[in-house]
């Protein structure tokens, strides 16, 4: 394949969460822009920390450059990248273009810090598989672990969570990343999956480059052992699908690895 420089799409890359997962950055900025500065990042750096949505792409450009695709195997288009994609305030209407020229499922990974607000709810509702961060079973780890913007709150996303399931019609699954920081609170951690009810839960621990250490598979398979009940999934344990990204480059500049 050629390796174009595509400023707004990544990978696919091997997902092991959704298989080949080709990537659209709804972000797309030079450094990262979140909601959270979390201390396992790939992107690295503090970058821009915000909670104000804006259209940073514009719609016809994610259009523009799925045209220039080759043919690909993909089982998900997702929505990630360089920050968090729900701050992008033209994502449901990325969505819904996106659906008007490929066949394939979307999905969108959250940090979950705006899905207390109604606009991104609506936003998110359009995507066929929602992969919602829960990291922290209470303030203190939440800050220890995300190191949010100070007028987010734990408590709040967690309820948020909750309410948002109780009326999403596609796939919710939570993404739990384990670290030294976070990870004897497994226990916490799981009770609250029990009230959100996902369709999966994700145990992760960063393998990507980072500035963090992941845990041992060891460590993971306990903590594991926690979800016993629950449709609980570990990085470990999943089964990896070759891919070839169209551009290295841009995969690396989000990703941290191909």
């Amino acid at each position: 394949m050629t390796d174009k420089n595509y400023k707004y799409i990544y990978g696919p890359v091997p997902s092991w969460r959704l298989g080949r997962s080709l990537g659209i950055d709804p972000i797309s900025q030079s450094k990262k822009v979140c909601t959270f500065d979390c201390v396992y990042c790939q992107i690295g750096g503090k970058g821009v920390l915000t909670d104000e949505r804006k259209a940073f792409v514009p719609v016809k450009a994610i259009i523009e450059e799925l045209s220039y695709l080759p043919a690909l195997e993909i089982d998900y288009i997702t929505f990630s990248g360089t920050g968090e994609p729900t701050l992008a305030e033209n994502l449901g209407q990325m969505m819904k273009a996106v659906r008007q020229v490929r066949e394939e499922k979307i999905a969108v990974l959250t940090n979950s810090s705006l899905m207390h607000r109604e606009d991104v709810c609506k936003d998110l509702f359009m995507a066929d598989f929602v992969v919602a961060k829960l990291d922290a079973p209470s303030p203190n780890i939440f800050e220890r672990v995300n190191r949010p913007l100070k007028n987010i709150n734990i408590n709040t996303i967690i309820k948020a969570i909750k309410d948002f399931r109780s009326c999403y019609i596609g796939k919710l699954a939570l993404q739990i990343m384990f670290t030294e920081a976070n990870k004897a609170y497994a226990s916490d951690i799981a009770q609250l999956a029990k009230t959100i009810k996902p369709d999966e839960i994700q145990i992760n621990t960063p393998l990507r480059p980072c500035k963090v250490k992941p845990l041992p598979k060891q460590e993971l398979d306990t903590i594991k052992e926690y979800f016993q009940g629950l449709p609980a999934v570990s990085v470990y344990d999943a089964h990896i699908k070759e891919v070839t990204p169209v551009s290295k480059k841009d995969t690396l500049k989000r990703r941290g690895k191909v």
